[in-house]
């Protein structure tokens, strides 16, 4: 069972690490959240 969760979590560490390759790209998907969180109408 051990093995399972570390595999699973390499995995999915890779999935999220794949979805932005740089700190850049970090930093743009970080902050399109948050415009879509704040409420304002046109920012999603």
């Amino acid at each position: 069972m051990k093995k399972f969760l570390t595999m699973l979590a390499f995995g999915s560490s890779a999935i999220l690490l794949s979805a932005c390759n740089t700190i850049d790209g970090i930093g743009e998907d970080v902050e399109s959240a948050t415009d879509c969180a704040d409420g304002v109408e046109g920012n999603c």
